[in-house]
């Protein structure tokens, strides 16, 4: 069995730690715990690792946040992995920071990642792990505060917030995403 784990974010060091990039530093996360280095892919660097006989296809898109369904549709496409076995990693405003929320499908509910990803692999039919970053800004400051690094209280939780997700992901590719939900969802 193979699945495509996609962490949504934007490349570049001005990025780096931001909430938006929360998809990327949770797959560097795990990449660090498995012994993994990106390499440079057509759209994305990727990795991939085998856990409990499943193969984990990982990606973090070059083509920044908003075309992120380039690279998604030409993995599924390259490695023949079915849309079911797709999950994908991004941040959420609606949720409390480090709160994570598994879905089979739904809304792109206007993450300009996920509406990209839904025109070019024809729909919302796939998973995703959203990462609350909670919504602690004023009206208009949307993107600054997407944009902008994690707090150092946030940042000191990250760790086992991360940790949570990770477990989620392999749970996606072993349990199945129903008893992953019901396990971990907050």
């Amino acid at each position: 069995m193979k699945y495509l784990i996609a962490g949504l974010g934007n490349i570049g060091p001005k990025y780096e730690l931001t909430r938006h990039n929360i998809g990327f530093l949770v797959l560097d996360r795990l990449a660090d715990q498995e012994g993994l280095s990106f390499a440079p892919g057509r759209y994305a660097d990727k990795a991939e690792f085998k856990f409990k006989g499943r193969q984990f296809h990982i990606i973090k898109p070059t083509t920044f946040m908003n075309l992120s369904g380039k690279a998604v549709n030409y993995y599924l496409q390259e490695l023949k992995i079915p849309k079911e076995n797709l999950l994908v990693i991004m941040d959420d405003l609606a949720l409390p920071f480090g709160n994570l929320r598994m879905r089979a499908k739904g809304s792109a509910a206007g993450h300009n990642g996920l509406k990209n990803i839904e025109q070019l692999t024809g729909g919302s039919n796939y998973a995703r792990l959203r990462f609350g970053i909670g919504d602690d800004f004023h009206a208009g400051q949307q993107v600054d505060y997407v944009l902008s690094n994690f707090s150092k209280e946030q940042f000191s939780e990250l760790p086992d917030k991360m940790d949570k997700a990770i477990e989620m992901i392999k749970g996606f590719g072993t349990i199945g995403i129903q008893r992953t939900m019901n396990q971990f969802n907050d």
